[in-house]
């Protein structure tokens, strides 16, 4: 099932998609974390913020929220503020309209999800 569109009021602060560069999406996606936080996104639905749900229960709150800003800032990631909650989706049309093929490969290389 795919979310709506989200208006700009629902949305925190990301890259137009002409802004999204290269290396910062490689940088992002440079640490173990933020790739299984990839892994769980590229099943194209919304996800809550809630650590449990991700696998990450191991970590902080504070730092998988971290790393969730890390993905948004650089352009990886949507994230959908509903009333105190927030739920993250991959912004895969945009990174597959500006780098044809990354998330592919990036997504068929990566190891199977695992203690991080």
């Amino acid at each position: 099932m795919t979310a709506a569109p989200m208006t700009e009021d629902e949305r925190l602060p990301q890259p137009a998609a002409a802004d999204i560069d290269l290396v910062t999406v490689l940088h992002a996606l440079g640490d173990p974390v933020r790739m299984r936080l990839l892994l769980s996104y590229a099943d194209g639905a919304e996800h809550s913020c809630a650590p449990r749900d991700l696998g990450l229960e191991h970590l902080h709150k504070s730092t998988v929220s971290h790393h969730m800003r890390v993905l948004r800032e650089a352009g990886v990631t949507a994230t959908r503020v509903a009333g105190r909650n927030r739920f993250v989706s991959l912004r895969r049309t945009d990174l597959d309209a500006r780098f044809p093929g990354l998330l592919d490969a990036l997504l068929s290389a990566a190891p199977a999800p695992g203690p991080v």
